[in-house]
C-alpha cells in the first residue's frame, strides 16, 4: 500500500537529521528509525524493518523511570495518536540489544492536508549515555 506522501518526506527529512526520530503511521506501525537512533534502539533499521504496532510494542517494551511496565495503551506515541497531541516523557527503554537506556522523548503528531491525521513522529535521546 503507498503511504501518505507526508510520511514520505518526513522519513526522508529524518534520514538527514542528527537527533534520534522514530516514525509511525497512524495505528502506531513502526515505518522507519534514522541511523542516530539506531544506537540507542540497539539494531539498525536496515535488521529490523517496518514493524507493526503490536510487535515493536513486545520488541521495544517502555518503562516508568521507577522500572514499572507502562501498558501499551500508555505509551507516548500511542497517547499522542489517541489525544492528537503533543506528549513528552521521561522513560526507560528495553533496546533490541538488551540495554535498558533512560531516554527523553517528544512525540509529534503528524497531519496532512484536510487535518487528517497519519502518524507521529518521536523525537527522543538518551539520558546517560556511557
Amino acid at each position: 500500500m503507498q503511504k501518505p506522501i507526508e510520511l514520505i518526506l518526513m522519513r526522508q527529512l529524518a534520514s538527514y537529521l542528527a537527533m534520534p526520530i522514530l516514525i509511525a503511521d497512524r495505528e502506531g506501525n513502526l515505518l522507519y528509525y534514522n541511523q542516530p537512533a539506531e544506537a540507542i534502539l540497539g539494531r539498525r533499521f536496515a535488521e529490523t524493518g517496518e514493524m507493526r504496532s503490536e510487535e515493536w510494542v513486545q520488541t521495544l517494551p517502555l518503562y516508568e523511570e521507577d522500572g514499572s511496565p507502562i501498558p501499551p495503551e500508555r505509551r507516548p506515541l500511542l497517547v499522542a495518536l489517541r489525544e492528537r497531541r503533543v506528549v513528552h516523557r521521561r522513560v526507560r527503554i528495553q533496546g533490541l540489544d538488551g540495554r535498558s537506556r533512560r531516554i527523553e522523548s517528544t512525540v509529534l503528531p503528524l497531519d496532512g492536508q484536510g487535518g487528517r491525521s497519519l502518524g507521529g513522529a518521536i523525537i527522543f535521546w538518551e539520558l546517560d549515555p556511557s
